[in-house]
Formats: C-alpha cells, structure tokens, sequence
C-alpha cells in the first residue's frame, strides 16, 4: 500500500469515522464528545493525515509543538487494516520534521499501554518527569 502523508486539518466528520475504524475511538471521555471533537481539530498546532491511493484516511496525527523545543503528540493512530505497515512511523517522522527536527525538538506523548512497544521501536523511553493535573470527567466508551 502507497500512502501520502499530508498536512491536513480534518474535518469532524472524518475524524469520527476514523475513529470508528482505529483504537482511538476509545481514548475520549463521553462527555461533551460531539462538542470537544471541532475544538480539538480546529486548535491542535500539528495536523498530519496518511492518506492511501484511493483517497481514504489510513493515518492520523496530531500534535501540539511550539516549533523551538517541544512536540507533544496528543493523537497517533492507524486504521486497524493497515497495522504494521509503517504509517505510524511515518507520520512521527514527518510530524518531527515539521515541528523543527530531530536536533531541536523533544517529543512527548502519553501511550496506551499496548502502544508502547511501538514507541520503544521508534527509539522512545518511558519519561520520569512528566507531571500531570486531570480533574476531567471521564465516562469511557468507544466511538462507533
């Protein structure tokens, strides 16, 4: 499988489809889902879509980076059909390169725990001075 990764602000609609389609339709809360989804497409600074041969959305990345010293990927996911075909890979190559390389940029993420032999092949390490503050509301499900 061809794929092109592009810069490329999804639209709601396709990002929920794709969700349906990848394990990141289960890492959003319920609440206010159908009203957070638009704020969260229209704010990220770093929007990356693979893109196969017939047009269909394989590959998502988002990130937000100040394009001076940090990457903070806050969505990677790959249509559960295409798996282990490097689109992931891809997508973090390029995303780093466009927030100013591999020289300036540090990236972080939080990974799914079945996502982290992925990150470990990437050349990524489990971080410990990461800190957090979530007080969020938070029903599980997933989007289908």
């Amino acid at each position: 499988m061809t794929v092109t990764i592009q810069e490329r602000r999804l639209t709601p609609e396709e990002y929920i489809e794709f969700l349906k389609r990848t394990d990141l339709g289960s890492q959003y809360p319920r609440e206010r889902f159908e009203e957070r989804i638009p704020r969260l497409l229209e704010k990220t600074s770093l929007s990356l879509a693979a893109v196969d041969e017939t047009g269909k959305i394989v590959g998502v990345l988002m990130g937000l980076t100040d394009f001076a010293y940090w990457l903070f990927v806050t969505d990677l996911g790959v249509d559960r059909g295409c798996v282990r075909q490097g689109i992931g890979a891809q997508l973090m190559r390029k995303a780093h390169a466009l927030a100013g390389g591999e020289k300036d940029i540090g990236v972080y993420l939080v990974a799914n725990s079945r996502a982290i032999p992925f990150y470990e092949k990437l050349g990524m390490e489990k971080s410990r001075d990461v800190m957090e503050y979530n007080h969020v509301e938070w029903t599980g499900f997933t989007v289908e």
